[in-house]
């Protein structure tokens, strides 16, 4: 299994938000949609904030692959469910990167929905 470089998990872990676009049924990337990404030790989970019924999220839980871009960095990474035992720290982990956005977008981050939809990030 492939490792996240120091370097793309300290620009991934930096970007404020990133570009994810899982592959559709045809294997081909979907529309990118625009999420906020966390890092965790040497992982990144990204959830959705409309939780698992949001469209970008079913399509990478169904093909467990896509592209993602930060800035000029762009990556093929799989998608496999977070750990639920770690949906506490990720809550953290938005809450702490996040702060300066405003309650208002945080507390989607970490609500029932978003926590149900968790995603661990890996490279491929």
């Amino acid at each position: 299994m492939k490792s996240w470089t120091r370097d793309e998990l300290s620009k991934l872990a930096a970007a404020e938000e990133i570009a994810i676009a899982p592959l559709g049924r045809d294997g081909r990337p979907r529309k990118p949609v625009t999420v906020w990404i966390v890092r965790l030790g040497d992982d990144l989970y990204v959830r959705s904030a409309y939780g698992p019924d949001s469209g970008w999220f079913r399509g990478a839980r169904r093909r467990g692959e896509g592209r993602i871009r930060a800035g000029e960095m762009a990556k093929e990474v799989s998608f496999v469910e977070a750990d639920p035992e770690l949906t506490d720290a990720i809550d953290a982990a938005y809450r702490a990167k996040y702060r300066s956005q405003g309650a208002q977008y945080v507390n989607m981050m970490v609500s029932s929905k978003a926590r149900s939809a968790a995603l661990k990030v890996l490279p491929r």
